[in-house]
């Protein structure tokens, strides 16, 4: 049950509040501002009705040292009529709402139920906001690579600055979950970030989607639409795939980060707004200046930190760090485990679409796969034709296969494939592997190759090296 904190130094104005409210809550009651204080911190109150005018210290000052220490509780003053303005201006101070003596018990009732609204309100907004701080802190951005941890060290000292940033990346490398934990990070990750993907948005709407528009600025401009630009007033605005804008859409861009304001669509006056731009791009935008395709003050503008992530397949030592994390994301901790061999095929493939893509098969796995371990065969089709030559590699690479045995299964490999190939013609076999049939044949039974797919596969001449 809620709990509502009367403070009142008179008892018959603590007894009525406590029959008007004790059906619906909990009420506890303070005849002073010292036993108040003392009820916050024991009780916990989610409501506090405050009366003005109390002995020793009065309700203006309870309020502002509740307000400093306790910010969640909405606090309603409790006045008389003359002491109405004083009453407004515990408003200014932080005071929820105030209610005049003698009372309306109905108009008590509501004003108690929106205040515990609001409440509920800022503890969730509160509560997500902290959630999204956690999500983006520095080590939540996976990797163990040199490259991530250049990038980690550059994050940290450009996240304190007001500096524009252009991040480079193929996609799916997370270059907006760079950009955030930049925000995030910086002195105004408690103002808004606001994300634009520019190839989304078509050119006849782009600028007034970044800059907004007065009403009757075009045919269907019923309402005045506040930018993106505006959006972000005192926080971070994000444009991927900056290199789609037109070269006029670009110009207005470059002059409002210049001059720090821009006019509307349709208006006439200029609107002021503080913003870190920070861009990222899938594209050469140096090749781009050179055909006269991207501007190069633009270019200049926001280019001042550049960040460039590396594709997955340049950074393999990551994958499996990524993998379980993916796995905890989407399983939860320790519900699943991958199999040494459905990690090399894991580590061997090429990844075009990035952790992006990597993160989608790992959920699709979770969620098709009933048993707790992964197996290579839980994995897509796909993924398991990459080159098994990669995956041998991958393995020596990491000290899970020795030199001799990769060097083994890439031979034993080599020969069953001929032999499919030739329908297990060992004639033909030989002749496609450059070698004699004598040859073929004695390294068939090294391995254990049957000479044909219905025999069962005789047991190894030879024990490996």
């Amino acid at each position: 049950m809620r709990k509502i904190l009367v403070v009142d130094d008179e008892l018959s104005v603590r007894d009525s509040l406590r029959m008007i409210f004790k059906k619906d809550y909990q009420v506890i009651t303070a005849g002073s501002a010292r036993e108040a204080w003392e009820k916050i911190m024991s009780e916990e109150p989610d409501l506090m009705f405050l009366d003005i005018l109390m002995p020793q210290k009065d309700g203006m000052e309870l309020l502002k040292e509740v307000r400093e220490s306790q910010p969640l509780i909405p606090v309603v003053m409790l006045t008389a009529t003359k002491t109405l303005k004083t009453a407004v201006e515990a408003m200014k101070m932080g005071a929820y709402d105030y209610v005049t003596k003698p009372f309306d018990v109905e108009e008590l009732k509501i004003i108690a139920e929106k205040a515990l609204e609001s409440r509920d309100l800022r503890a969730e907004n509160r509560r997500l906001q902290t959630e999204v701080e956690e999500r983006y802190r520095f080590d939540n951005i996976l990797g163990k690579s040199k490259e991530m941890r250049d990038i980690f060290n550059t994050i940290r000292q450009i996240a304190e600055k007001n500096s524009t940033v252009l991040i480079h990346g193929e996609s799916g490398t997370g270059k907006e979950l760079v950009a955030r934990a930049i925000h995030y990070n910086s002195p105004r990750r408690n103002k808004p970030f606001v994300a634009v993907n520019c190839a989304a948005i078509p050119e006849t709407l782009i600028e007034s989607e970044l800059f907004g528009h007065e009403k009757g600025a075009f045919t269907d401009a019923q309402n005045r639409r506040i930018g993106h630009f505006e959006l972000a007033h005192q926080g971070t605005l994000f444009l991927d795939e900056i290199s789609e804008l037109s070269l006029p859409t670009q110009a207005k861009i470059l002059r409002a980060l210049q001059e720090r304001e821009f006019v509307r669509v349709g208006g006439g006056k200029n609107v002021q707004v503080d913003v870190r731009l920070i861009s990222a791009t899938n594209k050469n935008l140096e090749e781009m200046m050179s055909r006269g395709a991207f501007r190069s003050d633009l270019y200049y503008r926001i280019n001042v930190v550049p960040l460039h992530i590396p594709p997955l397949r340049q950074r393999k030592e990551d994958i499996p760090l990524l993998v379980q994390h993916f796995l905890e994301k989407h399983a939860g901790p320790g519900q699943k485990r991958i199999t040494p061999e459905a990690m090399d095929v894991l580590v061997a493939y090429e990844w075009a679409g990035n952790v992006r893509e990597l993160e989608n098969i790992i959920e699709r796995v979770v969620v098709l796969s009933c048993a707790d371990q992964i197996l290579p065969n839980d994995l897509p089709a796909n993924l398991k034709s990459t080159s098994r030559v990669e995956q041998i590699k991958q393995g020596v690479l990491d000290g899970r296969i020795s030199f001799e045995d990769a060097e083994r299964d890439f031979e034993k490999d080599i020969i069953l494939e001929a032999l499919k190939k030739t329908n297990f013609v060992q004639t033909k076999a030989a002749d496609l592997l450059g070698i004699s049939r004598r040859i073929l044949k004695y390294k068939m039974d090294k391995y254990g190759i049957a000479a044909s797919p219905e025999e069962e596969a005789p047991p190894p001449s030879e024990s490996p090296p």
